[in-house]
């Protein structure tokens, strides 16, 4: 992806963080999104105009809400809304944002359940058997098996073998590849599963929303100050009355204003 793209996906992986908390709510959500992305990448007529630069932002906000209300929960609605009112610089990009985000939330999953080290190495390791079984190759990127007899071949495979984190994860590579070759999706999937077993997630806590810059600028300052990529959790909170607090892990930066005036007072009675 190139900038503006880049720049849209950080902000939706924002967005999924507060929604992934949980591995069950993670994994039906990832499960939704997988649906939207194979949608888009069936309907090229539905991804241009979801990404057509020249409609209006609401526009293609409002055209997403009602395809996919009352068909899909209303966290997945909002967040396909949302990917639809960001700019892209292809509308393949948009595809490739809402499968990122699926598999994104199925990581979280396995993240809150302990497992990304043994999701990260099943997923390196059937890619090797995979290469060393020309067969099973065959029958997993053979267009003309369908994608149940697929889903079927690696159930029995694999089955109380891996995670489902991983089985959902492989199972998604070899059916909906998304132009991509089988071992390049799932390189890819096991790239996203070490960026998470790498990332910080900050709880920014303000007063009033941060604009797209000062998004940027905090997220930089906090990833040079941890020395990891941070991933921003903005909750607008009214008892915030100025400045903002920051909680990366255990340890809380206060610059609220609330804060200094509660010390202030604090140290004025004792």
């Amino acid at each position: 992806m190139r900038g503006i793209s880049r720049a849209s996906l950080a902000e939706l992986e924002e967005r999924l963080v507060p929604l992934t908390e949980s591995a069950e709510t993670a994994v039906a959500l990832g499960n939704e999104l997988f649906t939207v992305a194979g949608l888009l990448a069936s309907q090229p007529a539905l991804r241009r105009a979801l990404a057509d630069p020249s409609r209006p932002a609401d526009a293609r906000s409002g055209l997403a809400t009602s395809l996919l209300s009352g068909r899909l929960s209303e966290p997945v609605v909002s967040l396909v809304a949302a990917a639809a009112a960001a700019r892209w610089s292809a509308p393949g990009d948009l595809t490739d944002a809402v499968e990122q985000l699926a598999a994104g939330a199925i990581i979280a999953s396995a993240d809150a359940e302990g497992r990304l080290d043994e999701l990260e190495d099943e997923l390196f390791r059937f890619g090797r058997v995979v290469a060393s079984q020309p067969e099973l190759r065959i029958a997993l990127t053979n267009p003309f098996v369908s994608a149940d007899a697929k889903r079927e071949l690696l159930t029995h495979l694999l089955a109380g073998k891996v995670t489902p984190e991983a089985l959902r994860l492989i199972t998604e590579a070899a059916v909906s590849p998304l132009g991509r070759n089988l071992d390049v999706s799932l390189e890819h999937y096991a790239q996203l599963v070490a960026r998470r077993r790498e990332l910080l997630v900050a709880e920014v806590r303000v007063a009033v929303a941060l604009t797209d810059q000062q998004r940027g600028r905090l997220a930089t300052t906090l990833a040079a100050t941890y020395g990891h990529q941070v991933l921003l959790n903005v909750v607008v909170d009214r008892r915030v009355t100025g400045g903002m607090t920051v909680r990366v892990g255990d340890e809380l930066i206060d610059g609220s204003v609330a804060t200094r005036l509660a010390e202030a007072h604090r140290k004025l009675a004792s």
